[in-house]
């Protein structure tokens, strides 16, 4: 009988994992919720579980995805990324059942989740950081000690949640009275997010280049990287587009950021994937800012340049398995763009289009191209989940390549029913500075002109456009 690993996760994620799973000749088995009943991820797995009406809430029941493993004698779960991926409460309860956590062990989870602890371990092991502090003090107290810090190191400054993540619990500050004022307010959105109200502060590193170093460990003390990323163009620090390697020119500097990555990793006891993260500032100094206990959204650029499945490795590792591969065999060849196409609207403060039906889907293909998704023709969008749909992935030996084979992708894709992210990627993929590879976090805030664009994907001339093409096919004889 074939083993089985539970995939705690839904949507494109899920179906990526799973995949892994099969080829490795394991079963995979799905939980769901009720509004995920139509999801492409439950038809993909052996069995799925219904673990309750949501929405989310069953997805972060720890106790109802650890009975889901158990009574279908699954030996693993894979959390993916969101929901429980990075809370060490569930990997304990995972350890404690005697079931396999695909992923870091719950301590060092906890400890990296933690960002003031997460900063002493990297402090004590000589990674650069930007200047920051501990945990602010409860109250009036906590309110003085960032308007010392304040003075010391001017504004701006960044107010962050402790234990947050994904771009959530961050204030931009900029005055003693905006400071004054966003405290409380920072800590009651924490203890509701994160069930923890501590904040700290940093330093703001102004318009930064955010790389990344995707990192690998066995259980044996082998500690590897599989190169950089960059993905400095986001929105409300959320990512929009991830690239592979970084742009950055110095590759002795990618080099050095990379072997701080490998350290950094080593210092805080890392085990299976993870993705360390850095700000870079205009004078090329590097900085420290996290490190992301399990698979990224983004980390099929790296594979597209390496060749490594990062998921198959990730089940291999937690599997008591050592590294197949060593530093010397990962090679990175040529460049990688990925895409996250959502069901949002750009032009209205990227509003989520949930609710809505995909009445076409049609996408492209052909050399170096890659998808990874679960939406299709007939698909209502929930709106109760992210809004991602597909990820579009592209690979070519030249930067110029890549641009060019992304363009020819997002012209060729077909979504109608939604509005999506599509046309306003076709403007950054024509943009002069991202052709020219010159891009920051402050890209979108120096580009207003990306959002300027003739919505051309309602439903009606998606729909026009399909019928003429039948039409045409259907009236020309040398139509294929």
């Amino acid at each position: 009988m074939k083993k089985k690993i539970l995939v705690a996760n839904r949507g494109e994620i899920a179906i990526r994992i799973m995949r892994a799973i099969q080829e490795l000749d394991y079963e995979a088995v799905a939980v769901y919720e009720t509004p995920d009943k139509d999801s492409r991820h439950i038809r993909l797995a052996s069995e799925a579980v219904l673990l309750g009406d949501g929405p989310r809430c069953d997805y972060l029941n720890i106790e109802k995805i650890i009975k889901a493993a158990k009574h279908t004698g699954a030996c693993a779960i894979h959390p993916g990324y969101g929901f429980l991926a990075e809370n060490p409460d569930f990997a304990k309860a995972c350890e404690e059942a005697g079931i396999i956590f695909i992923g870091p062990t719950s301590k060092v989870i906890s400890d990296l989740g933690n960002k003031v602890i997460a900063r002493k371990i990297m402090a004590e092991a000589g990674i650069p950081m930007v200047p920051g502090t501990p945990n602010l003090s409860p109250g009036e107290d906590g309110v003085q000690e960032a308007l010392i810090f304040a003075k010391k190191h001017g504004y701006p400054i960044m107010l962050k949640a402790t234990c947050g993540g994904g771009g959530r619990g961050i204030r931009l500050i900029e005055s003693d009275e905006q400071m004054r004022k966003e405290i409380p307010v920072a800590r009651s959105e924490a203890k509701a997010a994160f069930n923890d109200d501590s904040v700290y502060l940093e330093k703001v590193v102004i318009n930064p280049k955010h790389v990344e170093v995707q990192i690998i460990a066995d259980k044996e003390g082998t500690t590897i990287h599989l190169g950089t990323r960059d993905c400095s163009i986001q929105r409300r620090n959320q990512k929009l587009i991830e690239i592979a390697p970084s742009m950055i020119g110095d590759k002795e500097l990618l080099e050095k950021i990379c072997q701080t990555a490998v350290k950094a990793a080593k210092a805080s006891n890392y085990t299976n994937a993870g993705t360390v993260e850095f700000l870079i500032d205009k004078d090329f100094n590097y900085y420290f800012m996290e490190i992301n206990t399990r698979v990224q959204v983004e980390h099929t650029v790296t594979e597209m340049i390496t060749g490594i499945d990062i998921v198959r490795t990730q089940i291999k590792l937690a599997m008591g398995k050592p590294l197949s591969f060593s530093q010397n065999d990962v090679q990175l060849r040529g460049h990688a763009i990925e895409m996250r196409l959502n069901a949002e609207d750009p032009q209205a403060d990227f509003m989520p289009e949930g609710g809505k039906t995909v009445s076409v889907y049609r996408s492209p293909g052909g050399y170096g191209v890659r998808l990874d998704g679960f939406v299709y023709q007939g698909y209502t969008i929930p709106q109760v989940y992210d809004s991602l749909l597909v990820k579009l992935t592209v690979h070519g030996f030249t930067w110029s390549e890549t641009v060019s084979r992304v363009r020819r992708c997002l012209q060729n894709f077909e979504i109608a029913g939604p509005k999506t992210t599509i046309p306003f990627y076709l403007n950054i993929v024509q943009d002069p500075d991202f052709i020219k590879g010159d891009f920051n976090t402050s890209f979108l805030d120096t580009h207003p002109q990306l959002f300027e664009y003739k919505e051309t994907s309602n439903e009606a001339e998606k729909l026009s456009k399909l019928i003429a093409e039948i039409h045409h096919r259907g009236t020309n004889p040398y139509a294929l």
